[in-house]
């Protein structure tokens, strides 16, 4: 696919010398944009009364599907669910039962509706507050003051996220500000070319998510874990994600395990709870 521009009604982008665009479907000020996330995750379960080390580990599976409004101070509304599927990666399901595990016990379950997205704030007893605009939270004061330039881009990833950290990193910050999916075009473009810049980081053309949708994948091979951040082909949008073991790790687990996985899809709506028009 030629790197060139194509005038369209939407915004678009192109990631220089890589055959990913980048475009957005307009979101009017009243709509929101629906995140339809399908996962699996993975947790642990320690049984301390066990006769050997009793860590259980298991990937469980996640159906999400979330409404973000274009006024973030708006109402946002997130439906999880647990499926009640799950491999276990280690140790077993009728160890862990039998020591207590509950599966609904360790993931938040259920229908949550607050401003700013702040939906455990009711839990907490507290009120829904706005958030600091972060790689992790990009408002859109955030992401309306980081630069379109892909060198300038990758110098802010380093600069608030030194590589070297065991739970972020440049790359890692990247992640984060795209799972919103919420970023521009014209700013996605060159993020993905400036994460592209970053060591240990490569380009593939063509995989599969969970689902069996083709992708684009950006992959960091690195640290402990190797970190496939997957793009839609179409818009170039965050499309999900999977993390694999480079080697073994505690609770018995081997190098090439799996440890996440989800494949993402978004769409706009006209009103929070209307279902996608996919």
């Amino acid at each position: 696919m030629p790197s060139l521009a194509v005038r369209d009604p939407f915004h678009n982008g192109v990631v220089p010398d890589l055959p990913v665009r980048t475009s957005d479907e307009p979101l009017a000020p009243d709509a929101y944009r629906y995140i339809a996330t399908h996962a699996w995750w993975m947790g642990t379960f320690m049984d301390y009364g066990a006769d050997d080390d009793g860590c259980h580990a298991y990937v469980a599976e996640h159906l999400l599907q979330q409404w973000t409004p274009a006024e973030q101070a708006s109402d946002w509304l997130l439906d999880r669910v647990l499926t009640g599927r799950v491999t276990w990666l280690a140790g077993s399901g009728e160890a862990a039962a039998e020591a207590g595990f509950e599966l609904a016990d360790h993931w938040p379950v259920g229908r949550f509706q607050a401003p700013f997205g702040d939906f455990y704030a009711e839990l907490n007893d507290s009120a829904p507050r706005r958030p600091t605009g972060s790689w992790a939270t990009p408002t859109p004061e955030f992401v309306a003051l980081l630069p379109r330039d892909a060198g300038a881009l990758r110098a802010r990833l380093e600069e608030d996220s030194p590589a070297g950290r065991t739970y972020t990193g440049p790359f890692r910050s990247g992640v984060d500000a795209l799972r919103s999916c919420m970023l521009p075009a014209d700013l996605r473009a060159p993020l993905y070319a400036a994460l592209l810049q970053l060591p240990a980081v490569s380009f593939v053309d063509e995989v599969k998510d969970l689902d069996g949708n083709v992708c684009h994948a950006l992959v960091h091979d690195s640290g402990p874990t190797r970190t496939e951040l997957l793009v839609d082909p179409v818009d170039g949008q965050y499309a999900g994600e999977r993390d694999t073991l480079r080697r073994a790790s505690s609770c018995g687990l081997v190098a090439g395990t799996v440890i996440a996985e989800t494949s993402v899809r978004t769409s706009v709506v006209p009103a929070i709870g209307a279902p996608p028009g996919f």
